[in-house]
């Protein structure tokens, strides 16, 4: 069984390596410090069907076109291209939860997990039969916080290793287009998504809007 997670070098990256290692899984790591950059579309080129794959890598909104350029042309490209050579299995995109609500200390960054999180749900039902759910972790203990922690305080953050155990969940689930959501002291679990207010004619509902030809 073969398994690939971008990122794979950092600490939500290692965490989720372990796991799939531990179901006895060949785990690749695609990481920009051994020279895979998930926002070049060539470098995707080179990827291969795996079992698993998880689109894990992400940077924080220093720096805008870098941000959309890591967390959803990372994603998109990685979907794209697995779904042209993948048959079957799953695929799982780490979001955060910045991506289901707002995050005024980081906008661009909750603006790309946004774009992710919509970009899960709309793509999923295309895949058929690959799989497409993703994460959404909160503030998860890794360095990518180390600029921050100290404004965090006492804040309970998310350990990787939960991160890793919601990433495995969602692959085996055997669902698709869902957002699992990862807090400290509770179950991981699909985000259960409110829902929209449907147009009305009449005072009569609708329905919903026909498919695209």
């Amino acid at each position: 069984m073969k398994a690939l997670v971008t990122g794979g070098e950092g600490g939500i990256g290692r965490a989720i390596r372990a796991r799939l290692e531990s179901e006895g899984y060949d785990v690749e790591s695609l990481d920009l410090v051994n020279g895979f950059d998930v926002s070049d579309p060539a470098a995707w080129e080179r990827v291969d069907a795996v079992d698993i794959a998880c689109l894990n890598a992400g940077v924080l909104g220093v720096d805008y076109r870098r941000a959309v350029a890591v967390n959803v042309d990372g994603v998109v490209y990685g979907v794209q291209r697995l779904a042209s050579v993948m048959s079957a299995g799953s695929i799982v995109a780490t979001a955060s939860l910045a991506g289901l609500t707002g995050m005024p200390s980081d906008p661009i960054y909750s603006l790309t997990k946004h774009a992710v999180v919509g970009y899960v749900r709309s793509m999923a039902p295309l895949l058929d039969p690959v799989r497409l759910n993703a994460v959404c972790p909160g503030i998860a203990d890794t360095p990518m916080i180390d600029g921050i922690r100290e404004q965090l305080g006492d804040f309970p953050l998310v350990d990787p290793a939960d991160v890793a155990e919601a990433v495995w969940l969602a692959a085996t689930s055997g669902a698709s287009g869902e957002c699992w959501f990862v807090q400290p002291g509770r179950e991981p679990a699909p985000f259960a998504f409110p829902n929209l207010p449907g147009p009305r004619r009449d005072g009569e509902r609708v329905g919903e809007p026909p498919a695209a030809a």
